[in-house]
């Protein structure tokens, strides 16, 4: 059993989905908002580890499915500027337990890591749990 910090984007039915395949294996979670975190270059890059920068990004982002940000095109220092300006952006669920940190929700590589409970899914678990449905809701906007 572990203790995870689990940053999620409030709403989504996908991390959700993730959420209860770690506390049906017994994790203990700390749910954090992945949207309002005081995310810096700093704090936010261990999570990526060596994965490559294209890999850091949501794909289900509207900014990224309309070509507005491509990945691809960015280098480290780029898209960590990015992403901590708009964590919509950001690959998720990210996830901490202790000092090791991880990005998105492969539940074969979770598994490895931390322990799913057995027969629970397998794979990539990060594309949104509402097939069909219209995307998971937008973040409030802060009133100024």
């Amino acid at each position: 059993m572990a203790d995870v910090i689990f940053y999620e984007k409030p709403g989504c039915a996908g991390n959700a989905r993730q959420r209860r395949l770690l506390e049906d294996a017994g994790h203990r979670l700390e749910v954090r908002d992945l949207l309002t975190a005081p995310w810096t270059a700093d704090s936010l890059r261990p999570f990526f580890g060596t994965a490559p920068v294209a890999d850091w990004f949501n794909r289900a982002a509207p900014a990224v499915k309309a070509g507005e940000v491509v990945p691809e095109t960015l280098d480290a220092d780029a898209a960590l500027a990015i992403l901590t300006e708009r964590p919509l952006l950001i690959r998720r669920p990210l996830m901490q337990v202790g000092e090791e940190r991880r990005c998105g929700f492969d539940a074969d590589a979770v598994n490895a890591w931390i322990g799913l409970a057995p027969g629970s899914a397998s794979g990539n678990l990060e594309g949104c749990a509402r097939s069909g449905m219209p995307p998971c809701p937008a973040p409030a906007k802060a009133e100024a």
